[in-house]
This record gives C-alpha cells, sequence and structure tokens, in this order.
C-alpha cells in the first residue's frame, strides 16, 4: 500500500509545515510560469488579432459610404453636359445632397472635367458649407461659402496655386478603370495631409469620358485613432500600402514635412522606430512568398534586439480596388511583465510562509477547514440546481475521497447514462445561465436550440432490440458532438430525442445553415448496427426544430417548446412526403 494513502487526516495534520510549504512554494512559483506563459501565447495572439479586427472596422467605417456619395452626385444613366457653366446650381443641389448622406468622413464632393473645369462642395457643419469651382482651366479656383441647401454665395477667394483636375491622381485613377475606383494615397492640394479619393468616370450618352466625379477621404482622423489605440508603450500599430507607403502609425506621423516646403510620404522601412521597420520587413516577406487567406493572422518572430515579438496583420480590401495591410506588433516581453512580477511575488510570499510556518505550524487546521467549506458551498450550489459547480478539491486523505465522491455525483446528476451527454436537467440549467449571461452583460448575439426527434427510431428497437437501439443513440451522441464547437451543449432530452445548444449565432440564416449540417450528419448510414432487416432501413435521419433567443422566447421552457413545436411540424411534413 502506498505511503501516502496509509496515512490518516490527523497524521497529514502531523506531517512538518515547513517542508510542505517549501514544496508549494517552488510547484507553485514553476506551474505559475509555465502556465502563464502558455497562457501568454494563447492571450497575446487573440488580442492582437482583435485589435487589428478593431483598426479594420475603423477602416471600413471610413471608407463604406463612398460608392453611395458617388451615386447621388452623379447618378448612373443621368445626362452630362459638356460644360458646367449653365449647371452650376443643379450641380451644387446633388453635391449638398451626396454629402449630406456620409457627411463624417465623406464631406467633400467635386467634379472636374475634360475642359479643366471643376466643381466641389466642402460640408463644413450640417447647414455650412463651401463651393470651390472655376469654369476655365487657366483659371484659379475660386471658393465661396454658403447657408443651406439653396444660399446666397458669399464672398469669393481664390487659391494661390493653379490647380488642374485633370491633373490629380484621382482623375488618372479613374481614367484608367472602367468602374469606381480607389486613386493612390495622396498629399492633398490644399489641407497637405494624406487623402485616399474615391472616384468614378463620368460618361456622356455616347460613353465617351467627360469627366470624373470623387470624393476624398481624409486619413488624418484615421491616423489618430490608430495613434491612440490602448498598446503597450513598446508596442506599435500601422497601416500601410502593399508598396510600404504608411498610411497610419501609433509611433508618429504618416507624412514628412520638407524644408524648403512641401511634404511627402514615409515609407515604413524608413521609420525611425526598429519594431516597426522589423514588423514590416516580415509582413512583406509573407506578401511574397505564401498565401494569405482570409481574416487577421498571428505570428512570432525575432525582434530588432533578439526578443521575441508577438504580431498580428490583416488585410483590407473592397470592390473598387481598395487593399491596405494592417498591422499590430508588441514584444513579448510586454505580455510577461505580469508573469515575471508574479514569480517574484510568489516567492516572496512563499519566504514569508516558511518562516511563518515555524511559529504558526497550528493554522494547517485552516486548510482543512478550507476544503471543508468548498465541499459545503458546493453541495449548497448542487441542491439549488446547479449541478455544474466546480469543486476544486484534491486530495488523498479522507476528504480528498469525499471530494472525488461528490465529483462523480455531480457528474452523474447532469450526464445521462446512456450517451454522456448532458441530461435534461444539465440542459436546462444551462439554458438558464445562458440566458442570464445575456441579460447581464447585453450580450447582442443570440444563441439557438436545436431539438432533434430520430426518424423511425420505433423500428430500430421493435425489430433488432433495445440493445441496438441503444448503440444506435450512442452512435448518434457521437455525431452531435462533434458538430457543434467547444462551448456548446448536446443534451439527451429523453428517449431517442435530443437537443443543441448553439452559443454566439449572428442570425437565422446561420442558424439554419447549422441545422442543414446537422440534419445531413443525421442521414449518414448507422455504422453500429445493420439496418438491413428494418422495414426503411434507408429512411431514417432525424426531424431538427429550431428556435432563437430571444426573438422565439426568453425562458428555457419557451425556447424548447418552440423548438419541439418546429420538430413536429417538420416530422409531419417529412411524413407527408415520405
Amino acid at each position: 500500500m502506498n505511503l501516502y494513502s496509509s496515512l490518516t487526516l490527523r497524521q497529514w495534520l502531523t506531517v512538518p509545515f515547513t517542508v510542505l510549504m517549501v514544496g508549494v512554494v517552488v510547484l507553485t512559483g514553476a506551474l505559475s510560469y509555465s502556465t502563464g506563459s502558455q497562457a501568454v501565447n494563447t492571450v497575446s495572439q487573440h488580442l492582437l488579432q482583435e485589435m487589428v479586427a478593431r483598426v479594420g472596422q475603423a477602416v471600413n467605417r471610413h471608407v463604406v459610404g463612398s460608392a453611395a456619395v458617388l451615386e447621388a452626385a452623379f447618378p448612373t444613366g443621368l445626362e452630362v453636359p459638356d460644360t458646367i457653366d449653365a449647371e452650376l446650381d443643379t450641380l451644387r443641389t446633388r453635391f449638398w445632397i451626396a454629402t449630406s448622406l456620409h457627411t463624417d468622413p465623406n464631406n467633400f464632393v467635386y467634379y472636374g472635367n475634360q475642359h479643366g473645369q471643376a466643381i466641389g462642395l466642402l460640408r463644413l457643419s450640417s447647414d455650412e458649407a463651401e463651393l470651390r469651382y472655376k469654369l476655365r482651366a487657366d483659371e484659379f479656383r475660386g471658393f465661396s461659402r454658403f447657408s443651406g441647401i439653396n444660399g446666397a454665395l458669399g464672398p469669393k477667394t481664390f487659391e494661390k496655386k493653379l490647380f488642374d483636375p485633370r491633373e490629380r491622381p484621382w482623375y488618372k485613377a479613374a481614367e484608367r478603370s472602367l468602374s469606381s475606383a480607389w486613386s493612390a494615397i495622396y498629399i492633398d492640394f490644399t489641407t497637405e495631409e494624406l487623402v485616399a479619393t474615391r472616384a468614378r468616370r463620368v460618361l456622356d450618352a455616347q460613353g465617351e469620358l467627360q469627366g470624373v466625379v470623387a470624393t476624398d477621404i481624409s486619413l488624418q482622423r484615421l491616423n489618430l485613432f490608430v495613434s491612440n489605440l490602448p498598446i503597450s508603450s513598446h508596442g506599435v500599430a500601422f497601416i500601410i500600402e502593399p508598396d510600404g507607403k504608411l498610411i497610419a502609425s501609433s509611433s508618429g506621423p504618416n507624412i514628412k514635412r520638407l524644408p524648403g516646403g512641401g511634404s511627402e510620404r514615409l515609407m515604413a522601412i524608413d521609420s525611425v522606430n526598429p519594431l516597426q521597420r522589423a514588423a514590416y520587413q516580415q509582413v512583406r516577406d509573407r506578401l511574397q512568398s505564401a498565401s494569405l487567406g482570409v481574416g487577421p493572422r498571428a505570428l512570432a518572430f525575432d525582434g530588432p534586439n533578439g526578443e521575441t515579438v508577438e504580431m498580428a496583420f490583416d488585410r483590407v480590401l473592397d470592390q473598387a480596388g481598395l487593399y491596405w495591410l494592417i498591422v499590430v506588433a508588441v514584444p513579448r516581453s510586454d505580455f510577461m511583465q505580469g508573469i515575471t512580477a508574479n514569480i517574484f511575488r510568489t516567492a516572496l510570499i512563499g519566504l514569508l510562509g516558511v518562516i511563518a510556518a515555524v511559529v504558526l505550524g497550528w493554522r494547517i487546521v485552516g486548510w482543512v477547514d478550507r476544503d471543508i467549506k468548498r465541499l459545503t458551498e458546493a453541495a449548497k450550489l448542487v441542491g439549488e440546481g446547479r449541478l455544474g459547480a466546480p469543486l476544486e478539491v484534491y486530495r488523498n486523505d479522507e476528504i480528498g475521497v469525499l471530494a472525488s465522491t461528490f465529483r462523480k455525483m455531480q457528474y452523474r446528476l447532469r450526464t445521462d447514462v446512456l450517451t454522456g451527454l448532458s441530461n435534461r436537467e444539465m440542459l436546462l440549467h444551462s439554458i438558464t445561465q445562458r440566458i442570464e449571461h445575456k441579460r447581464r452583460e447585453r450580450d447582442a448575439l443570440s444563441f439557438a436550440l436545436l431539438f432533434v426527434d430520430l426518424n423511425n427510431f420505433k423500428l430500430i428497437n421493435d425489430h433488432l432490440g433495445h440493445d441496438a437501439g441503444d448503440r444506435v443513440l450512442m452512435e448518434i451522441a457521437t455525431r452531435l458532438s462533434k458538430v457543434v464547437r467547444p462551448g456548446d451543449v448536446v443534451a439527451r432530452y429523453a428517449g431517442d430525442e435530443f437537443v443543441l445548444l448553439i452559443n454566439d449565432i449572428p442570425s437565422r440564416q446561420v442558424a439554419d445553415q447549422v441545422r442543414r449540417k446537422l440534419e445531413a450528419t443525421l442521414l449518414e448510414p448507422v455504422q453500429q448496427v445493420d439496418l438491413g432487416s428494418v422495414p426503411d432501413g434507408a429512411g431514417f435521419g432525424g426531424a431538427v426544430g429550431l428556435a432563437m433567443y430571444p426573438m422565439d422566447g426568453d425562458t428555457a421552457e419557451l425556447l424548447i417548446a418552440r423548438a419541439d413545436q418546429e420538430m413536429y411540424e417538420r416530422k409531419r411534413a417529412w411524413r407527408l412526403d415520405a
């Protein structure tokens, strides 16, 4: 018999507490570092991917409305005049309407034609705007402010530089494209800030180019958003074009002011931040060597000082040719700071504990009492119906035996003996917990209940016996468990009925996709039992009813009742078609 298992509780209480404390401190420190290091690997990747996704959402908010703005300014099929001289009022009205759609960021719409004429409207507020126009190619563009859609134009001022729309990057980009297109990012003629322009050709009735309509998206706010991202002081986040030109960066400006006046674009490879340079090189190598797939990618690499760097990146694409890259990189040591500090704290606490144990050894009784309290609390929770309440008591003495027995009892209370799935009580508890969580966290994502009833299952029991039926149920339970994701619940509800709780379902269409996948799984031939002798042996499968929270009910009972009702409706339809 093992020495440890032969010791009684009273004997355990006499074991030299100082030795025990030393072992606990060493083990806790080692496990803390190992577990913390593994957790950092996982959490850091998810954190960086979420941050990349957040930046991607900000980019999408900036660009999503540009197509609608262009369509409002120059509707497809609208007759286009050869010159704008007689159309100033009409164009001003349409441009006012266009800039009302997505004022932030699409507050500037403009048009230039083959004659070098130009007109643009910049919205300054909900009722203030500035009209910028020129009627001859060789004249300077004039600016006039006005209030309201039909307000009178104010005094006219003129630019000091000659503006020719035909020479601007946005005009040339649209000339080469059959549909709307994004220009290369450029420095704005007036503000000298980075701007991305979505432009579209405007054709006459014969399909000949008359001009180009465009709307600007200032990247200054995007740069400010990236600069304010909550990353560590040593980390960096930036957005670039595929050629490495900076669009936005958390480590500095996105353009360089020249000593003699003017500005020029900055390249990521020329950044003063060594981490930004290294991160860009990693992205550039992957762009050249492999298919990137869809969604954010995470990786780790050796940084400028030889330290490990965690990085995530993703692409931003749209149908008009937009192609940007989002990159977030953080030294792994930034994530490990808390772990290292925790190790030092653990060592200090352990040292104090060893010293105190010599004098306060009698307090070991508190160790016993603590686990007894855990057992008591776990028993109370089970009595309240919380069958899955965790019991973190693992010992080799009498209390450990009691805790192990209690966990087995919990398992039997929440598990179907035949299939090993959750039983009805555990299912109801899981649904109720999920509803409470949604309400407490105000989580907008729905969850779905799928109620499964096997078709013709009674024929198996009648012709092959209940042992064969049990094997079929176990096989079906295994299939259902493979369909769901971690965190979802599969339960045997009663007899040949199963219920699946699928978390985080954004829409009923997605839930229907899961249902179809489930129905296809149920239709696969049974492997554990030969059904050749059963009438309609090829006609098994199952009817699957669907209920969505909160659309179909806000309690476990209502959701199950709705899913059960829809299941029977589908079963009746199946029988009519059979």
